[in-house]
C-alpha cells in the first residue's frame, strides 16, 4: 500500500459513496487508477466492507467487557457482533477484553443489551460509556 491508497482509503473513509471520478480528482489520476486500486484494496482484504455512519438521534453506547482469563475473547467477540444493534466490536488489551458500540434506540435498549452481554457465561463484568458526540477523524 502507498500513499495514493491511503489517500484514496482517506476519502473512502469519510464517504464509501465518493464517486471514484470524484476521488481521482481530489488526488490527482485516472477514474481507472481509482477503481483499480479499490478492487485490489478489496481483493487484499484492506477493505473488508463498506458501511455507513448514522445520526438517528438514538442512544450510542461503548460497552466494555471483561472475560474470564482462560476465555477465548474471539468466540465472545462474534457472538456479540451477531447481535443487531452493535455497531463495531474490537478485541483490546487493557483493563476490558472486548470493546463494542451499540446505538440503540434509548437508554433501555442500552440497559438490556448490558443485560445480555451479562448474561453470557464468560463475562465478567461490564463498563458502559455513553457516547454524547461524534466526528469524522480527519477532517
Amino acid at each position: 500500500m502507498d500513499d495514493l491508497d491511503r489517500e484514496i482509503l482517506g476519502i473512502l473513509r469519510r464517504d464509501s459513496r465518493t464517486p471514484y471520478t470524484e476521488i481521482a480528482d481530489r488526488v490527482g489520476t485516472s477514474e481507472g487508477t481509482v477503481r483499480n486500486r479499490v478492487e485490489r484494496l478489496i481483493d487484499d482484504g484492506v477493505i473488508e466492507r463498506f458501511t455507513i455512519a448514522t445520526q438517528t438521534g438514538n442512544v450510542k453506547a461503548m460497552i466494555e467487557v471483561s472475560v474470564d482469563v482462560d476465555v477465548d475473547t474471539h468466540a465472545v467477540s462474534g457472538q456479540i457482533a451477531e447481535w443487531p444493534e452493535v455497531d463495531f466490536v474490537w478485541q483490546v488489551s487493557g483493563e476490558e477484553d472486548i470493546v463494542f458500540v451499540a446505538d440503540c434506540a434509548d437508554t433501555q435498549g442500552v440497559n438490556d443489551l448490558i443485560t445480555q452481554a451479562r448474561e453470557l457465561e464468560e463475562v465478567v463484568s461490564t463498563k458502559t460509556r455513553l457516547i454524547l458526540n461524534e466526528q469524522l477523524g480527519g477532517q
